[in-house]
């Protein structure tokens, strides 16, 4: 409605009729412009916020594809391998494999004077902790003899065990770190992660802590701990893991692991009672006399 000079007169009551329908036609006119470009801001706001949605997934999803990674020291085949001369016992050197590189199996067909024991295992395996504390000791005398060689896999099936700290990646950096810098020390260090085996579904220890133990198991080379803390070879573990259970496994017609501890002998899988030192000693000594049999045999 138009405002009025004062003192004049009002507009006849049909044209103030006529002036308030304009009014309010135009009232409506702008509701609808101001409703159609909150619309179009809100569509706009929409696609902004599903394009940088879509740019976080992206960035996501290329983070977590992490190309392969190169492995340790000594470390070859995706196990150390350790030996014995009557007196010591150390680890068979090898060179470290390239991120591209597939593993290099070790040549049993050089080890004919030694009975081979290759074990596959998770630190935070009970049933491996189980079979190291019943044949640790045994080992490492057939070891020290030179009437074995032990080649051992620490792999990571139990991540989803340790609260989100993926523990069993964890250790087994940190057992690769060993192999990679102080490779002598692994046997040591392998007993002192199962010694402090922490229980499923616990965190597990920390990464300082796991530097504390292996300093504690005799290693002094100070580049350990930084491997450690750096998860130098957490990568590296995940690729030895996925090979591990996709398989073939090496030096055996077993196709892949399917738990922990796998455990062969001249190529054979042991499946006694993992807390049975007679039963494990009984098929060692099997497999060690089927093995001299066939090498007569082909030798007559």
């Amino acid at each position: 409605m138009n405002a009025q000079t004062p003192g004049q007169p009002l507009p006849p009551k049909k044209d103030r009729r006529e002036t308030a329908r304009e009014s309010a036609r135009l009232m409506r006119e702008e509701q609808k412009k101001r409703e159609k470009r909150n619309k179009l801001f809100l569509r706009g706001g929409i696609g902004l916020a599903l394009v940088a949605i879509a740019a976080i997934v992206a960035v996501l999803i290329v983070g977590s594809v992490k190309p392969p990674s190169p492995g340790p020291l000594n470390m070859a085949s995706d196990g150390v391998l350790m030996q014995g001369d009557g007196t010591t016992i150390s680890a068979v050197p090898t060179a470290a494999t390239a991120a591209d590189a597939e593993p290099v199996a070790t040549d049993v067909s050089a080890l004919t004077d030694t009975v081979n024991i290759t074990v596959y295992l998770d630190y935070l395996c009970p049933y491996c902790n189980q079979f190291e504390t019943t044949n640790a000791a045994q080992l490492t005398s057939w070891l020290t003899a030179g009437n074995i060689t032990l080649e051992t896999h620490p792999i990571s099936i139990l991540d989803q065990s340790s609260n989100g700290t993926k523990y069993s990646t964890r250790s087994a950096n940190a057992a690769a770190c060993v192999a990679n810098y102080q490779p002598d020390s692994f046997l040591d260090v392998n007993s002192a992660l199962f010694a402090s085996q922490p229980t499923e579904g616990t965190s597990g220890l920390t990464d300082d802590e796991l530097v504390s133990l292996v300093q504690d198991a005799g290693v002094t080379d100070e580049a350990v701990a930084t491997c450690i803390t750096d998860q130098t070879f957490s990568g590296w573990v995940k690729d030895a893991t996925d090979r591990a259970l996709k398989g073939p496994l090496p030096n055996t017609e077993l196709a892949a692991v399917t738990g922990t501890p796998t455990v062969l002998v001249q190529g054979v899988q042991y499946t006694g009672a993992l807390d049975d030192a007679a039963a494990f000693e009984a098929f060692v000594m099997e497999q060690a006399t089927a093995t001299a049999d066939d090498s007569t045999d082909s030798g007559e």
